[in-house]
C-alpha cells in the first residue's frame, strides 16, 4: 500500500516494535518541551534579576538624591568655628557683688581648661561616655537605640555630645529622619573642624539648663548661687543631669525628680571610677539645697540695677543684652543690703501699726484633696511674689490657730504672737471683707526665730537714696517697697511736696541776708491777707501753741511753722526762690509765696539729697552719679567715671561759712529737736538732718548726714493721701534714715568739724563777722507784708519735740 507519507512496515525487523517507537517520539517531544520551558524559566529569572537591579538602583538613586538633598542643606558651621556667646549684661555693686543681669539669655564663657575636671567628667558619664573615642557617631549606642525604636516608634536617642552641639546651634528637636540625619551630616562636619575639647567646651557654655540659665557655670549660680569651683559632688550631678530634660528635672521646681536624676548621674559616676564609694556615698546621703525662686541676687538692688541697665542701653542698645557688657556701680553692697532692710522692716512696722485690711481674696476649696490642691495652686500662682511674704491659702481657722498651705506644699500651724496682727479677723463676727475663713489669701513671713505669722503686703510707698557727700557717687538706692510689686523709682521719679525739710534752705538764705542762728523771731499768731475776696491765710504750727519769741535756731530745731513764714517775709519770697535754685531745686516747681516755707513745692527724694549734700561737703553743689566703669566682654574698659575726693572750688554755690552754720543748726534738730531720736540712738554728734512732715501726714521725710554719708528716706502712698494723724516724719521715715546709718557709718570716726574763718560767737551762737554788734539783725519786724499766698496752703506736721531723747515722735 502506498501513501502520500514515509511507507511504515509494522512487520519488518529493523524498524523495531511500534510501542518503542511510540515512547521514543514522547521522549522527543518531552525533550523538546522541556527545553522549551527551560528557556521560559531562564528569561523569568533574568527578568525577576533584572528588575531586582533597577529597583536596587531606582532606590539607591533615590538614596544618593535624599542623601544629596540633605547635604546640600546642611548649613554652614561658622556658628561653632567662630563662636560667639549672647553673654547678658551684668551689673555689679563697686565691691564686684552681681546685682543685676539683662538678657533672653544667662550664660557664662567659661574656658574649657577652666572647666572643673569632675563637672566635665559628671556631663560625659551621663551624656555620652565614649565621647574622645568616637568620631561624633556612637555607632555602638546607635545600634541599641535603632533596636529599641523598631520595637515602636523613636523612643530611644543616641545623641552624642557632638550631635547634641549640631542640634543646639542649627536644629529643632523634632524626632524625624532627615532631621535626625542633617543632626549626623553637621556632627561629622563639626568633628573634622574642632577639636574635642573644643567641642565640648561649646557644649558646656551653649546648652541650655532651666531658669533661662544656658551652660553649666550660669546654671551653678541660678540653682545653687556658687562659682562651678564651689559645688559639691552632688550639685555637680544635678547640674549634670538637666540636658537630657531641663523643664522635667528642674530642681527650683520639682526637687524630687531632680534628685532622682542626679542619683543616676551618681551611679554612672561612681560606675566609671570618677567618685569613690565614700564620696558617692556622701553624695547620696546629703540634701541639695536650691536657691529659692531660682535665679536670684545675694544683694537686693533692683532698682540700682534697672538704672544702670537703661544707661547702658541708651548708648549700646540691643546690642547691651547680648555682647557681655560688664556694669560697676558706685553702691556698697553693705550699705545696699543695710537700706533695703530697713526699708522692708520700716515699711511692714508703719503698715502693722495701721492694721490689718484682709484677706487679698477667698477661693472654694473642693472637698477633694487632689482637687483642692490644684485649686490652692492655680490661686497661689496668680499671686504676685514679694520678697518674704509668701501667699499661702487658708485651710483651717479656730480662735487660736490657723492653718495655711503655700506653694510649695507645706502646710503650716499659726498661732500665739503669729495671730497678733490678724486678731480682728479671727471671730466669727468679724466684717466679711476681713475675716479669715477656709480659702482665704494671705501672706505668711517667719522671722529670724523662724516662728511664722500672718501679714500683709503693705500698700504704703517708700525711698531711700545715700550719697557720697563730696562726691556724689550713689552708696544705696532702694526706689520703693518691693521691684517685683511696683517698679516706679520714688527715688529718682516721684515729685512730692517735701514739707518742712525744705526750711533749712530757707534758713541758709536768711544766713546771706545777715541774720544768725540767734536772731529772735516772734511766734504768735500770723494772719495774713489771702487772694479770695479778702480772705486770710493763717499759717499754724503742729501742736497749734505759740512760744512768743525764739531763736532761729530753736525755730528750725523744733520745726515752727509761723516763726519760718516771719523769717521767709523778712527775706523776701524772690530772693528764697532765687536761692532754691544753688542747691540743684527746680524752681519752677516751687510757689512764689510765702507757703515755700513750709514746703509746698515739689522735689524728688534724689534732689533733696543733693541738696542737703551741700550743708554736708561746705558748700559745694555734687551731681550724683551711679556707674563707675563699663567694661566689654574680654575685661577691657570702654568707659570710667571718676570724681576728685573733694569737689572742686567751681562746684562752690554757697559760702563755706553758711554751710558751716547751718550745720550748726542741723545738729540742734538731732540734739534736741524734732529729730532727737537720730543723735539719741546713733550715739554721735556728728549727725545733722531735717524732719518733714506735709499736710495732713501725706507725705514723710527724714533727710540728713553723717559722717560723709548724706540720706534722705521719705513714705506716702502714690494716690496721695494722709499717713494717718498721729504719724510724722519722725515716725515714718526717721526709722528708715536711723537703721540705715547705723551699719553705713558704724566704722567711720565721728567727723569734726572746724569753724571756717570769717564766723565768731556772739551771744552764745555764730554769726558772720561782718554783722558783729548790728542790732537790725537781733530780731525779725513782725508788721505783716501783702504776700498772696494760696487759698488753701498746705501745714507743717512735724510733731514736737520729746522732753527727753526718747521713742521716735
Amino acid at each position: 500500500m502506498e501513501s502520500g507519507g514515509i511507507p511504515i512496515d509494522y512487520n519488518s525487523p529493523d524498524q523495531g516494535d511500534p510501542a518503542d517507537a511510540s515512547r521514543e517520539c514522547s521522549l522527543r517531544i518531552s525533550s523538546r518541551l522541556a527545553q522549551k520551558r527551560s528557556t521560559g524559566t531562564n528569561r523569568g529569572f533574568i527578568l525577576i534579576i533584572l528588575i531586582i537591579l533597577l529597583l536596587l538602583l531606582a532606590g539607591a538613586a533615590a538614596a544618593g538624591w535624599f542623601l544629596w538633598s540633605i547635604a546640600k542643606n546642611v548649613p554652614e558651621i561658622d556658628a561653632v568655628t567662630d563662636y560667639k556667646p549672647k553673654i547678658p549684661l551684668r551689673i555689679y555693686t563697686a565691691d564686684q557683688v552681681l546685682i543685676g543681669e539683662f538678657g533672653v539669655e544667662r550664660r557664662d564663657f567659661v574656658p574649657i581648661a577652666q572647666m572643673p575636671d569632675l563637672m566635665k567628667k559628671a556631663v560625659l558619664a551621663i551624656e555620652d561616655t565614649r565621647f574622645y573615642e568616637h568620631g561624633g557617631i556612637d555607632w555602638i549606642r546607635a545600634m541599641g537605640a535603632a533596636k529599641a525604636n523598631l520595637q515602636g516608634g523613636f523612643r530611644e536617642g543616641a545623641s552624642t555630645i557632638t550631635m547634641q552641639v549640631a542640634r543646639t546651634f542649627f536644629l529643632s528637636r523634632e524626632k524625624i529622619v532627615s532631621r535626625k540625619l542633617t543632626e549626623i551630616a553637621l556632627a561629622l562636619k563639626i568633628e573634622k573642624a574642632l577639636s574635642k575639647d573644643q567641642i565640648l567646651e561649646l557644649y558646656m557654655n551653649q546648652i541650655y539648663l532651666g531658669q533661662r540659665a544656658y551652660g553649666f557655670s550660669s546654671a551653678a549660680r541660678a540653682y545653687f548661687g556658687k562659682r562651678l569651683d564651689q559645688l559639691s559632688v552632688g550639685e555637680i550631678a544635678m547640674l549634670a543631669g538637666l540636658p537630657q530634660n531641663p523643664s522635667r528635672h528642674n530642681p527650683a521646681v520639682n526637687l524630687k525628680r531632680a534628685t532622682q536624676r542626679q542619683h543616676a548621674v551618681l551611679k554612672r559616676m561612681y560606675e566609671l571610677d570618677y567618685v569613690t564609694e565614700s564620696q558617692y556615698r556622701q553624695a547620696l546621703d546629703q540634701p541639695v539645697r536650691v536657691k529659692p525662686g531660682g535665679q536670684q541676687f545675694a544683694t537686693h538692688a533692683e532698682y540700682v540695677a534697672e538704672l544702670a541697665r537703661q544707661a547702658v542701653y541708651e548708648q549700646f542698645q540691643d546690642e547691651a543684652y547680648t555682647s557681655g557688657i560688664r556694669v560697676t556701680t558706685t553702691i556698697l553692697s553693705h550699705d545696699q543690703d543695710a537700706a533695703y532692710e530697713s526699708v522692708r522692716r520700716n515699711v511692714l512696722a508703719y503698715d502693722q501699726r495701721h492694721g490689718y485690711r484682709g484677706p487679698e481674696g477667698f477661693i472654694d476649696l473642693p472637698s477633694d484633696p487632689a482637687e483642692r490642691d490644684i485649686a490652692i495652686d492655680e490661686a497661689l500662682q496668680k499671686r504676685p511674689s514679694s520678697d518674704g511674704l509668701i501667699p499661702a491659702v487658708v485651710t483651717a481657722v479656730s480662735p487660736r490657730e490657723v492653718s495655711v498651705e503655700t506653694q510649695g506644699g507645706d502646710s503650716l500651724g499659726i498661732s500665739g504672737a503669729g495671730l497678733r496682727f490678724v486678731a480682728q479677723a479671727l471671730p466669727e463676727k468679724a466684717k466679711a471683707s476681713i475675716r479669715l475663713r477656709p480659702g482665704a489669701l494671705v501672706r505668711v513671713m517667719q522671722d529670724s526665730r523662724k516662728a511664722w505669722s500672718i501679714v500683709q503686703v503693705p500698700q504704703v510707698a517708700a525711698a531711700f537714696v545715700a550719697l557720697d557727700q563730696n562726691t556724689g557717687a550713689y552708696r544705696a538706692l532702694v526706689g520703693g517697697f518691693d521691684f517685683n510689686l511696683h517698679k516706679f523709682n520714688h527715688v529718682t521719679q516721684a515729685w512730692r511736696q517735701p514739707g518742712s525739710a525744705i526750711k533749712p534752705f530757707v534758713y541758709s538764705a536768711a544766713l546771706e541776708k545777715g541774720y544768725s542762728p540767734g536772731t529772735m523771731i516772734l511766734d504768735e499768731a500770723l494772719d495774713l491777707p489771702g487772694e479770695n475776696a479778702g480772705a486770710t491765710w493763717s499759717p499754724q504750727n503742729d501742736d497749734g501753741k505759740f512760744d512768743g519769741a525764739v531763736s532761729m535756731r530753736d525755730s528750725l530745731a523744733h520745726s515752727k511753722n509761723v516763726t519760718t513764714v516771719r523769717l521767709l517775709r523778712a527775706v523776701s519770697v524772690p530772693y528764697a526762690h532765687e536761692y532754691l535754685g544753688r542747691f540743684g531745686f527746680d524752681r519752677t516747681r516751687h510757689p512764689k509765696n510765702l507757703t515755700l516755707a513750709l514746703g509746698t513745692g515739689a522735689v524728688t527724694p534724689l534732689q533733696m539729697a543733693g541738696g542737703y549734700a551741700v550743708f554736708a561737703n561746705g558748700g559745694y553743689s555734687v551731681q550724683p552719679y551711679l556707674i563707675a566703669k563699663i567694661q566689654d566682654a574680654s575685661g577691657a574698659v570702654i568707659k570710667e567715671f571718676t570724681r576728685p575726693a573733694a569737689p572742686p572750688e567751681n562746684q562752690r554755690v554757697i559760702d563755706q561759712r553758711n554751710a558751716f552754720v547751718v550745720d550748726t543748726m542741723l545738729r540742734a534738730v538731732t540734739s534736741y529737736g524734732t529729730g532727737a531720736a537720730a543723735g539719741a540712738r546713733l550715739g554721735r554728734t556728728d549727725i545733722s538732718g531735717k524732719t518733714g512732715t506735709t499736710s495732713d501726714a501725706i507725705d514723710g521725710w527724714f533727710a540728713g548726714y553723717g559722717g560723709d554719708v548724706v540720706a534722705v528716706a521719705w513714705m506716702g502712698y502714690d494716690e496721695p493721701k494722709s499717713l494717718g494723724g498721729r504719724e510724722f516724719g519722725a515716725t515714718l521715715s526717721l526709722p528708715i534714715w536711723i537703721d540705715y546709718m547705723k551699719a553705713a557709718i558704724a566704722r567711720r570716726p565721728v567727723h569734726a568739724r572746724e569753724a571756717p574763718e570769717g564766723v565768731m560767737q556772739e551771744a552764745g551762737d555764730w554769726i558772720y563777722s561782718e554783722y558783729a554788734g548790728l542790732d537790725d539783725f537781733r530780731s525779725i519786724d513782725i508788721t505783716p507784708l501783702p504776700e498772696s499766698p494760696p487759698a488753701e496752703p498746705e501745714e507743717e506736721q512735724d510733731p514736737p519735740p520729746p522732753s527727753e531723747p526718747g521713742p521716735d515722735n
